[in-house]
C-alpha cells in the first residue's frame, strides 16, 4: 500500500486517476456490470464462501435453531475469531498485492491508456447502475402481485421477506438503495481518490466479506456470532467517513434537517448504515424500519411508488455531486504537486 502511495504522489497520476473515475462512471452508466467471470467482487465473494466453509467447521453450533432463536448465550470463541481474522487478512492481503501490482504496470503506460485500463478496473468496484436497476425491478415486481414483488426483494436484501407487507417490501427496498448508496457508490470512490485502486478494492474486499460474514447469531444455519466479528468490525472502520458523508449529501440533496438525521441514525444496530437510510427516510418523510428492530422517522407516512422513484432521483443526485467532489480533490491534488 506504501509503493501504491508513492505511485500516486505525482500531479500525472492524479490526472490519470481522475480520468479513471470519468471512465468507470461512465462505462457503468452504459454498460453495467461485467460478466460474472470476469467480476473481482463475484471473485472475492468466492474465495470468502470458500473461506467461510473452513471457519464454520470449528465453530460452535447451537443444538436447534430453535436454541439458537432463544437468545441462549454465544461462547466466547476466540479460536474462530481469530482464524477468521487470518482468511480475511490473506483474502484482503492477496486483493491488494494483486491490484497493486497492477496498477503499477497500468502507470507505467501513456497517460491516456492508464486511464482508460484505470477506469475499466475501477467500474466493478462500483455499481450505481446495478443497484438502481434492482430497486426499480422490485417496484416492477411489485406491481405484478405481493409474492413477486417479495421474491425479487429476496435478491436485494438477506432478511426473511416472507410476511413483509406492500408496504414493508418497498421500505426494504429504499432502505437497501440508501445504504447501498454508501457501500456501492460512495465509499468505493472515496477510498480511490484517497489510496487509489488498491483503497476501492480494499474497501469492496471489507465489505463483501461483511456482506458475507458479518451476522450476529446464527444465519442459514450457521453460527458467525464470533466468526463474523473481525470482518464487521473493518467494514464499520472503513465505512465510517464515507456513511456520514452519503447522509450530508442526502440532506444536501432532500434538504432535510441534519439534527433529525443524526437523531434517528443511531436506532439502527450498525453504526454507519443508519445514517443514510435515515436521510433518506426524512428526505422523502417516509417511515424506514425493520421489523421488531428499528423504526426511522415513525412519524413518516408509508411510502409508495412514488417514493421509490424519488429516492432513486436523490440517490443520483448524490452520485454526481459525490463524483464531482472527488474529480474535484483530484484535480487539485494534481495542481498542488505540479
Amino acid at each position: 500500500m506504501l509503493d501504491a502511495l508513492t505511485l500516486l504522489t505525482g500531479p500525472a497520476s492524479a490526472h490519470a486517476l481522475a480520468a479513471a473515475l470519468l471512465i468507470a462512471l461512465l462505462v457503468d452508466h452504459v454498460l453495467g456490470e461485467p460478466p460474472a467471470r470476469l467480476h473481482p467482487v463475484v471473485w472475492m465473494g468466492n474465495y470468502l464462501s470458500w473461506a467461510g466453509r473452513r471457519v464454520q467447521r470449528v465453530a460452535w453450533q447451537p443444538s436447534s435453531m430453535e436454541t439458537a432463536a432463544a437468545a441462549v448465550p454465544y461462547p466466547e470463541d476466540f479460536k474462530v475469531f481469530w482464524l477468521a481474522a487470518i482468511y480475511w487478512i490473506a483474502g484482503a492481503a492477496g486483493c491488494v498485492i494483486a491490484v497493486e501490482a497492477w496498477q503499477r504496470m497500468v502507470m507505467q503506460l501513456p497517460a491516456w491508456l492508464a486511464a482508460l485500463l484505470l477506469g475499466l478496473l475501477l467500474k466493478p468496484l462500483l455499481a450505481w447502475t446495478m443497484l438502481k436497476s434492482e430497486v426499480r425491478a422490485v417496484d416492477a415486481a411489485l406491481g405484478q402481485s405481493l409474492e413477486v414483488g417479495r421474491e425479487r426483494l429476496s435478491w436485494l436484501v438477506s432478511r426473511d421477506v416472507s410476511a413483509l407487507s406492500d408496504a414493508q417490501v418497498r421500505e426494504s427496498a429504499i432502505e437497501s438503495l440508501a445504504e447501498n448508496l454508501n457501500d456501492s457508490v460512495v465509499a468505493p470512490i472515496f477510498w480511490f481518490v484517497l489510496l487509489g485502486l488498491p483503497g476501492a478494492a480494499l474497501y469492496r474486499f471489507a465489505n463483501t466479506a461483511d456482506a458475507m460474514w458479518g451476522y450476529q447469531g446464527v444465519y442459514k444455519g450457521q453460527n458467525w456470532q464470533w466468526a463474523g466479528k473481525w470482518a464487521a468490525r473493518v467494514d464499520d472502520v472503513l465505512s465510517w467517513l464515507p456513511a456520514r458523508l452519503t447522509a450530508l449529501l442526502l440532506v444536501w440533496a432532500s434538504r432535510a434537517r441534519w439534527r433529525t438525521v443524526c437523531r434517528e441514525a443511531v436506532k439502527t444496530p450498525s453504526p454507519n448504515s443508519g445514517w443514510p437510510m435515515a436521510a433518506m427516510a426524512l428526505a422523502l418523510d417516509i417511515r424506514l424500519g425493520k421489523p421488531g428492530v428499528y423504526v426511522l422517522n415513525p412519524a413518516g407516512r408509508q411510502p409508495t411508488r412514488v417514493d421509490t422513484a424519488r429516492a432513486i432521483i436523490y440517490a443520483e443526485k448524490v452520485t454526481i455531486a459525490f463524483a464531482f467532489m472527488a474529480l474535484t480533490a483530484l484535480v487539485l491534488r494534481s495542481v498542488a504537486l505540479s
